[in-house]
């Protein structure tokens, strides 16, 4: 059954997303077969954003396509979140407007976590049954794609989730944006170029068709290490539309604690 759109007022979680680019802004080359080409401190920098956020959350083609299980990492950041106050193992989100996530994904054999699925009225009931025949939940939101303002306060509520790190695809990152629920973004810019008009980039899907539709956002600090840099920014242009989206954290100082010790010596 799909779920209506949810109010205004509905509480969401803080979401933050993390993702890596070339200097062109692309994720992958032309043929989207995603290497993984950042540094290991762009590597560390991801767990240690896992290591704040209630769920980390994926695209359907990430998940396929990658040997990614979504989790906290090892014992250390495991000790991070305990540290926080968060539990030992994150939540793990995956969305899949149309359901065709692979049921013999590289996340469904590691059960250290829920995982639950994000799809669409589109997905046939076939699909939906193989998907819960392995997740923990499959819910449905909108009818032609998710809906992410109803799927996240339905997190929120349900599985507490009060903070999440989006980790892609475009898609879903340019789904975020549309929805105008990302609070915060953290991009490393690493020094290559890829060009090519069908290469995935941060933010894709259907896009905007004028200037003032675009997200602001407000650079809240950027760091150079070797020859990448390490940018965070704060969305500033769709505070309106969701009030208490702001203050999902309930401190948002704590928001860049651990960029700010990791990074503190690379500027």
């Amino acid at each position: 059954m799909n779920r209506k759109s949810q109010s205004t007022s509905t509480k969401l979680p803080f979401v933050f997303i993390n993702v890596a680019t070339t200097v062109d802004g692309k994720l992958a080359p032309a043929n989207r077969h995603f290497v993984p080409f950042s540094s290991k401190l762009d590597q560390r920098l991801l767990l240690e954003l896992r290591a704040r956020a209630d769920a980390v959350m994926a695209g359907a083609r990430t998940v396929d396509l990658l040997p990614v299980n979504l989790g906290p990492g090892g014992p250390r950041y495991r000790r991070l979140r305990l540290k926080g106050g968060l539990a030992e193992y994150n939540l793990r989100v995956v969305v899949s407007g149309s359901g065709t996530l692979d049921p013999g994904a590289e996340i469904f054999r590691k059960r250290f976590s829920p995982i639950i699925v994000l799809v669409s009225g589109v997905a046939t009931e076939q699909r939906l049954r193989r998907l819960r025949a392995v997740a923990d939940a499959v819910e449905v939101f909108g009818d032609n794609e998710v809906d992410f303002v109803a799927s996240l306060g339905w997190l929120r509520q349900k599985w507490k989730v009060k903070s999440l790190l989006c980790e892609g695809g475009g898609e879903v990152n340019g789904g975020l944006f549309r929805a105008g629920v990302v609070n915060e973004i953290y991009q490393t810019f690493c020094p290559l170029v890829f060009g090519g008009r069908d290469a995935p980039t941060m933010a894709d899907g259907i896009g905007i068709e004028s200037l003032s539709q675009a997200t602001r956002l407000r650079l809240k600090s950027l760091r150079r290490f070797g020859n990448e840099l390490f940018l965070n920014y704060r969305v500033v242009s769709a505070a309106h539309r969701f009030p208490n989206r702001f203050t999902a954290l309930g401190c948002g100082k704590t928001a860049c604690y651990l960029w700010r010790a990791r990074y503190k010596r690379a500027g």
